[in-house]
C-alpha cells in the first residue's frame, strides 16, 4: 500500500467518525447512515446488533435530548489492506430533562474500538 494510499484512507476513516459524531450531535439519520455499511454491527453500551437498529434506536434516544455534542481525539488507526482497527476517545455532552422537567447535564467519556472494512464501489454507482 503506497504512503498516498494510507493518507487518504486515514483521512477517510477520520471523516466517517466524523459523519458519525455529525449524525449523532443532530439526530441525523443520514449521515448515521453514512457512516456504517449496510451490513454492518454495532455493540454498543446497551446496544449489540445491526447497525441500522442501533441507528433507528439512539435516533428514538436523541429526540429527549435539548443539546448533544460529541469529540473523537486520540484516533490510533492500524491500516491492513482492506480493513483497519482503529481506536479513539470521545467526549459526550448531552442535556436533557430528567422525568421532574429539570435540565440535566451529563459528561460521558470513553473509547471506540473500531473495525472498519474497506470496500471497492464502482463509479456506476453514482451516476
Amino acid at each position: 500500500m503506497s504512503t498516498l494510499e494510507q493518507l487518504l484512507d486515514r483521512e477517510a476513516i477520520r471523516d466517517c467518525l466524523y459523519r458519525y459524531c455529525r449524525g449523532i450531535d443532530l439526530a441525523d439519520e443520514q449521515a448515521l447512515r453514512s457512516a456504517y455499511w449496510e451490513d454492518a454491527h454495532d455493540c454498543h453500551g446497551p446496544y449489540n446488533g445491526p447497525a441500522s437498529g442501533f441507528i433507528e434506536w439512539a435516533l428514538g434516544a436523541l429526540k429527549h435530548f435539548d443539546c448533544s455534542v460529541h469529540q473523537i481525539t486520540n484516533v490510533l488507526i492500524e491500516l491492513d489492506v482492506d480493513r483497519a482497527a482503529v481506536e479513539s476517545k470521545f467526549n459526550a455532552f448531552q442535556r436533557s430533562p430528567d422525568a421532574a422537567g429539570i435540565l440535566r447535564q451529563v459528561v460521558i467519556l470513553g473509547r471506540y474500538a473500531d473495525l472498519l472494512g474497506k470496500r471497492f464501489v464502482s463509479q456506476a454507482a453514482f451516476d
